[in-house]
């Protein structure tokens, strides 16, 4: 069974790929890793991938759906796939699934973390990490003891340039462009499944679970 996880920025999607890769056995694969490691390995498609980087050209899709396949070809996504970051667009998902088919695999849920955007602005504004052991604190809901001082090792707490409320409402709207067509998308193909994102991390964990039990294996 393979899956894909969308949900705007703030939403969790790191927290929840990572916990739902524990809960089920599947792979977390981050398209921009996957495409990172095509090109270190120096595979075939890497390497062809890189003749457009080099170029400063966009890399053509049929060319990332094949790293997509030879990933997902290896022995640890024997389980099923978790995508994070790809397919991007409708165009992308429907060549996807073309390919998928080929060799008789699918997609069989969409999972669409939904956060309102008040709490989304809150998570991303307040987000503090440590420079040592990259532990992470927010300021509304999970404030350090000691201000600027991780409660873990002691190490100095730091802000993303880009965690900014200007930057943010940026990136919310870029994303509600980029993919309320492919919600659409896969909402019309019926698989799409809406996840609150609201609660601790095991409250929603669960209920991508859930989701994912009643989703139709390839």
């Amino acid at each position: 069974m393979n899956i894909i996880l969308l949900g705007s920025p703030g939403a969790g999607k790191g927290t929840q790929a990572t916990a739902l890769e524990e809960a089920t056995g599947m792979k977390h694969i981050a398209s921009g890793d996957m495409f990172r490691t095509a090109v270190k390995e120096g595979t075939p498609l890497g390497k062809l991938a890189q003749s457009f980087l080099d170029k400063g050209e966009l890399v053509p899709d049929d060319v990332v759906i094949g790293m997509v396949l030879e990933r997902i070809s290896q022995p640890d996504c024997a389980a099923g796939v978790i995508f994070d970051g790809f397919p991007r667009t409708p165009e992308q998902a429907s060549a996807l699934q073309e390919a998928l088919q080929k060799h008789n695999d699918c997609i069989s849920a969409v999972l669409l973390l939904t956060v309102p955007k008040e709490v989304l602005i809150q998570r991303v504004i307040g987000r503090w990490t440590c420079r040592n052991c990259q532990a992470v604190y927010n300021t509304y809901y999970l404030a350090p003891q000691t201000e600027g001082v991780c409660d873990h090792c002691g190490g100095d707490l730091y802000q993303r340039s880009d965690d900014n409320l200007e930057t943010i409402n940026h990136r919310l709207d870029v994303y509600n462009a980029q993919t309320m067509p492919l919600v659409d998308h896969y909402r019309g193909l019926g698989i799409l499944h809406e996840i609150d994102g609201l609660g601790d991390v095991d409250e929603v964990t669960a209920r991508m679970v859930q989701a994912i039990s009643l989703a139709n294996p390839c």
